[in-house]
């Protein structure tokens, strides 16, 4: 489930087509002041980042909610269980790995205290396609 506020928040930056600096604000301050409560809510916001501009400091409030959420507000704190790691692999990989996408990756990696193979290969798939990109260029 979508808390209102959030859905709210989620409604006017698509119609607006971008996430600015007071919207990041306002996230951080208003709407998940106490961070992300569901796989869903995180989704959401994943989404967005996929599909719309966003102001520079968007990746690193976005990377802070998941963190959060994935590291310590999911039992056992400081774990990512194999199903976490499954989860946010699949979705943070949805059209290919994002600089946004990969930072969270990495962030969890540096904070948890375990992580799951699921998340380091999705890392790894990350840095592949990565080279192959620069590669191709």
């Amino acid at each position: 489930m979508i808390r209102d506020n959030l859905r709210e928040f989620i409604d006017r930056v698509t119609n607006d087509h971008v996430v600015s600096e007071e919207d990041v604000r306002a996230l951080q301050g208003e709407v998940l002041a106490d961070g992300l409560a569901s796989r869903l809510e995180a989704e959401a916001l994943l989404t967005l980042d996929r599909t719309l501009d966003a102001v520079e400091g968007w990746g690193a409030a976005l990377t802070r909610l998941v963190v959060d959420f994935v590291v310590w507000k999911q039992p056992p704190n400081g774990v990512v269980s194999n199903d976490d790691a499954l989860w946010l692999a699949t979705v943070l990989d949805v059209g290919g790995p994002t600089p946004t996408a990969m930072n969270i990756a990495y962030a969890i990696l540096d904070e948890a205290g375990y992580v799951d193979m699921a998340l380091l290969d999705f890392i790894m798939r990350g840095r592949q396609q990565a080279r192959l990109s620069q590669m191709a260029a």
